[in-house]
């Protein structure tokens, strides 16, 4: 019996391959029009910050930070972590990486909030979403870098289209709760009233909603931080690069201080994105 399954294997990962091989002469045209916007705006936008002095860039988020949380402890520890992170020679990489969460992060919510609202609103689809969502959260990351590798090419792009593959599960899901765990009183009063559906969501659902929208958030910006690493296996700038340069020679000094500063990045955009507590 164990033969004649060995023998007559599934051909899954062939069919998978060639899936992507389709991809790749079909809507090669197509793929690099992605691959060079998307490559021109994260290039423009990492430029656009580096071109500005990195004290200024050091105070300008010490004043976000004190603006959005109003809390001195969260300003100084900004101000001092970043200060950390220039004097390690670490600003430029920091950026980067910045850059390339930034815009993970914006796809991630753009596409991942509309789908879960739907998903709440729609039990099928949020049955048919469950299997994919698990899958992408599962998979080991190196396999569908395999197939962003081969339709995008070495750069950028491919790291930050598998990170956000990686992370787009967790806004999807919490969206999804938090719409399904609003109150049927607050919905029926809002029918009561005369709401549409559309105002219905905007004004009963999504405010009940969002600390479950701002936890996808900041756990989609903690698993874009994560991906740091892979996605520098695949040309894409950032703090990933010190990291891996530091694993091929074994250099332990410089492979801390890149940590320290991945940890420092997601310290601070998970401190700033969270619900101020009055």
């Amino acid at each position: 019996m164990e033969e004649w399954l060995t023998d007559n294997r599934l051909p899954i990962g062939k069919a998978i391959a060639r899936f992507v091989d389709l991809l790749n002469e079909h809507a090669s045209g197509v793929l690099d029009v992605i691959a060079g916007s998307l490559g021109l705006l994260i290039d423009g936008t990492t430029e656009l910050l580096e071109g500005i002095p990195a004290l200024a860039l050091v105070a300008l988020f010490t004043v976000l930070a004190h603006v959005l949380q109003r809390r001195w402890t969260l300003t100084l520890f900004t101000a001092l972590s970043l200060l950390l992170v220039i004097n390690l020679g670490l600003w430029e990489e920091t950026v980067q990486t910045l850059v390339l969460v930034l815009y993970a992060t914006l796809i991630c919510m753009g596409v991942g909030v509309p789908l879960g609202i739907a998903a709440a609103h729609r039990p099928r689809l949020n049955a048919a979403l469950r299997p994919v969502l698990d899958l992408m959260q599962t998979i080991p990351t190196f396999v569908y870098l395999i197939p962003t590798l081969i339709l995008f090419g070495l750069g950028v792009v491919p790291g930050l289209i598998s990170t956000v593959v990686f992370a787009i599960a967790a806004p999807v899901r919490l969206t999804s709760l938090g719409i399904a765990e609003v109150p049927n009183h607050l919905v029926e009063a809002g029918e009561a009233f005369g709401c549409t559906d559309w105002q219905k969501l905007v004004r009963v659902e999504l405010p009940h909603a969002m600390p479950a929208i701002l936890a996808g958030l900041t756990q989609c910006i903690m698993l874009s931080l994560s991906m740091v690493v892979i996605a520098a296996l695949v040309g894409a700038d950032g703090l990933g690069k010190p990291v891996v340069r530091a694993l091929n020679t074994v250099n332990i000094e410089k492979g801390f201080e890149a940590g320290l500063a991945i940890v420092v990045v997601a310290i601070l955009l998970d401190r700033l994105c969270r619900r101020r507590l009055a």
